[in-house]
Order: C-alpha cells, then structure tokens, then sequence
C-alpha cells in the first residue's frame, strides 16, 4: 500500500472517529452498564475478523468509486446531526453503520460493499434497541416465562399462584423481573445462533432455522429457569433463590439452550443428509 494511500486512509479514519466519538462513548456506557448488551464489545472486533477474512477476495475486486455512496454518506452524517440535536441516540447510532457502509461504497464501490454485507450488518448488533421497542418484547416474556414457571412447578405437585409476572408460592413470592425476562440471553443467543451458522453451516435454510429457534429456546429455558429459582425458593427458603444461584442459573441456562441448537443442527444434517465437500461455503462468500 502507497504512503499516499495510508494517509487517505489514516485522514479517514481520523475524521470518522472525530465525527462519532459521543456516539462511541454512548455505545461502550450501554455495553458497560446495561448487561442486556455487553455482548457489544465483542461485535466490533468479530465483525472486523469476519471482513478480514475476505482480503483476498477484496483485494481482487476492481476499486469503482461511486457516487450513491457519496449521498449514502451525506444521508448519514444528516442522520447523526438530527439524533445528536434531538437526543436521540438510535438515530445516531444508525447513522454510524450506515456511514460506514456509504464510506465502502464511495471509495471502493458496490462490490466491495456487497463482499462485506455480512460484516456490515453483524454492526448493528452491537445497537441497543430503542426502550419503546425494548418494553414491548420484555414485558411479554416476563409474563410468558412467569407462566412456564408457574406450570412447572404446578407439575412437580408444588402449590403456585400465577398473578402476572409474580409467582406466589407457600413461603414467598417471586417477581419475574424484566432482568429475568430472557431478553439478555435471547439477545445473546440470537447473536451467537449467527455466526455459529455463518461458520458451520453452509446451507441457508438451516441457517435460517438455527436463527428462528433462538427464540423458542430461549423462552423455554428461561421458563425452566424461573421454575428452578421457584423450586430452590419452595425447598430452601429465598435465599437459595438469589445471589449465587440465580446468577449461576444464568449460565446454566444460556449453555443449555445453547446445547439444543448445536443439537437442533445435528438433528436437521441426520433429516437432510450431509453437504458435499464441494458445495461447502467458500470463506469469501456473505451469509446467504
């Protein structure tokens, strides 16, 4: 690489992170303080392994600076300004992704954007979702696991009341909290569901299957897990039912469900047969 090319790309990276250091700071506080999202750390640099991988194949593509990428670029830096006077941070936080995309594409061209599609939308993981959105998906999960609980625990002969998201027991109650609600491991698993297909599974529609039955998985396990919390509470009183073992519960959970979509997958290669060596995904190709 020319030292004229270096200096471009350095003059570039420098006015990128001039222009979006607050939206970078808002992003690392979210990660750092709300566990919901601390997965983002990880996204950056994955995303950056998963466009690295595809040098060879980008260094063959022809650089066609366009245009559209320029506007693209211009219709992100307005997206900033208007989430940045209107404290409104996912605007902003879009607005980053889509600079980055518009910025390929104004100075490399489509093709090279298209080569790295899947990098590129693996980045908007790392945004959190606006709170209107975030309380309509949290509140019925805390319902719904607070109903598998109450169910599994009504199974094993165990006397339960269901009001909402509180479960009412002999010795004591147990409010199914939005942190409980299986949001976080949802999240988390729908992430990692992504790029276990992305590298092991060239087939698209199991890919696709792998992604839809996080949602599934993880809503059961985390029923099956306040059911645990609510049995250890019937048993051994409330402290059994906090601390240690409901933050342990979690991981339990999470490599549980976890577990059956590496099964899920097994399961889906016994129904339709193994992929041929030759149609197996090349490194350079997108997550399609």
């Amino acid at each position: 690489m020319s030292i004229k090319r270096v200096g471009a790309l350095a003059a570039l990276t420098a006015s990128f992170v001039l222009a979006y250091h607050d939206v970078l700071f808002w992003l690392a506080d979210d990660w750092e303080l709300d566990g919901n999202y601390s997965h983002g750390w990880l996204i950056l640099p994955l995303a950056a392994y998963l466009a690295w991988e595809r040098r060879e194949h980008l260094s063959a593509l022809p650089l066609r600076p366009s245009r559209w990428g320029l506007a693209a670029l211009v219709c992100g830096v307005i997206g900033l300004a208007a989430g940045t006077l209107a404290a409104e941070t996912f605007v902003a936080r879009i607005s980053l992704v889509l600079s980055i995309v518009a910025t390929i594409w104004y100075t490399c061209g489509a093709a090279h954007v298209v080569a790295l599609r899947f990098p590129l939308a693996f980045l908007l993981l790392m945004i959190p979702i606006p709170d209107i959105i975030f309380n309509r998906i949290a509140f019925p999960l805390q319902l719904i696991a607070s109903d598998l609980g109450a169910q599994s625990l009504a199974a094993t002969g165990i006397p339960v009341f269901r009001e909402g998201n509180v479960i009412n027991l002999a010795r004591l109650n147990l409010d199914v909290a939005e942190a409980c609600s299986g949001i976080r491991s949802l999240i988390s698993l729908f992430t990692l569901s992504l790029l276990y297909g992305y590298f092991v599974e060239p087939r698209a529609a199991i890919r696709a299957v792998l992604v839809l039955a996080t949602v599934p998985v993880a809503i059961l396990a985390n029923g099956l897990r306040v059911a645990a919390t609510g049995f250890a509470a019937h048993f051994y009183g409330a402290q059994a039912a906090e601390g240690f073992f409901h933050s342990f519960s979690g991981w339990i959970v999470f490599l549980v469900a976890g577990v059956a979509l590496l099964a899920l997958r097994q399961v889906l290669t016994l129904i339709l047969g193994t992929v041929p060596p030759a149609a197996e995904r090349p490194a350079t190709e997108g997550y399609v």
